[in-house]
């Protein structure tokens, strides 16, 4: 009895080592594999292999179901940011210093395996820590990523299998040069830029006309002094009832207002300015005295008349104000 268990401890450590020296060679088999295409297309043999005890590395298994039979738009969305984390990795560690392979399980190639976790939906992600070697977690249950919030990103992925194992290296995400994008956007560019040119001989006359200044300036003005900014913050109803079966238009206080009446208001300050501008500009030319006379009462008559309105407005939405002038009261 005593020989046989001298036996069996001086046999213990040449165990341990071939165990050691097992992973390791199935380590370095699938690391050539994964050198040669990655991620590594597994199948249930594959996936047992790679997974099974003892291992000192790491595994990241993407469980998926690529085949539009199966209707997994998820899975066909994310493949190719998945492809590109894997082979940004890979590339980026040729010497598998982070101890870490990926793989890739479709349904086609993988039912028992699926149907051993019991997967009812796809894509999962599951990361497996290593059983032995200096990485070694004492938990060696797969961790789950579960795509709850949608497609994912190469990066965020990334992130996650970096916070897994955070005193090993982690190869940054190297993207392909978007060739298509970057010519689309200097012929964009350069078209932008001929255009301009063949049309700037009749563009400048254009800016630097000061009437259409002169207009949009007008417009703004009429258009932020009636309150339509304060309509769209406060988000006020266009009209309302006045209680008796009628329509109000002008609401109550100078701190309420509807929609109609804001445009109402901008049409009065727009009339009561083409008005103004008419007298100033336009009176002056007419050679014609009495035309000129005639239109000069004209104009004066309709601002005196429009502020009037204005003014009965001022004192409907606050019955304090004290001003008014006829014929509105």
């Amino acid at each position: 009895m005593h020989f046989l268990r001298a036996l069996v401890v001086s046999l213990l450590p040449l165990a341990a080592l071939g165990a050691k020296k097992t992973s390791a060679d199935k380590f370095e088999r699938f690391q050539k594999k994964a050198l040669a295409s990655t991620p590594l297309k597994l199948d249930d043999s594959n996936y047992e292999k790679l997974t099974s005890a003892p291992r000192d590395y790491s595994v990241v298994v993407l469980l998926t179901a690529l085949e539009p039979r199966f209707g997994c738009q998820l899975c066909r969305d994310f493949q190719p940011e998945w492809e590109l984390l894997a082979k940004s990795w890979t590339n980026g560690d040729k010497k598998g210093e982070s101890r870490l392979l990926y793989g890739t399980l479709d349904f086609t190639d993988g039912k028992n395996t699926f149907q051993s976790l019991s997967l009812q939906t796809a894509p999962v992600l599951l990361f497996f820590n290593p059983t032995t070697g200096p990485h070694a977690v004492a938990d060696t249950s797969p961790l789950r990523f579960d795509f709850t919030n949608g497609p994912q990103s190469a990066e965020s992925i990334h992130g996650w299998v970096s916070r897994q194992m955070a005193d090993r290296p982690h190869p940054p995400i190297v993207r392909p040069i978007n060739w298509v994008l970057w010519i689309a956007v200097i012929t964009s560019i350069l078209g932008g830029v001929t255009f301009i040119s063949i049309i700037w001989q009749y563009l400048v006359p254009i800016i630097q006309n000061r009437n259409l200044w002169a207009a949009i300036s007008l417009i703004l003005i009429l258009l932020f002094t009636s309150g339509h900014m304060f309509n769209h913050i406060r988000k006020v109803p266009y009209v309302a009832g006045d209680g008796r079966g009628g329509i109000s238009y002008f609401a109550g206080g100078f701190s309420n207002q509807f929609g109609l009446e804001t445009q109402i208001i901008a049409a009065i300050y727009g009339f009561l300015s083409f008005a103004t501008i008419a007298l100033a500009l336009r009176v002056p030319r007419i050679s014609d005295p009495r035309i000129q006379q005639v239109t000069v009462l004209i104009w004066g008559g309709a601002i005196f008349f429009m502020y009037s309105f204005l003014l009965s407005v001022f004192r409907m939405k606050n019955g304090g104000y004290p001003f008014w002038l006829p014929p509105f009261s």
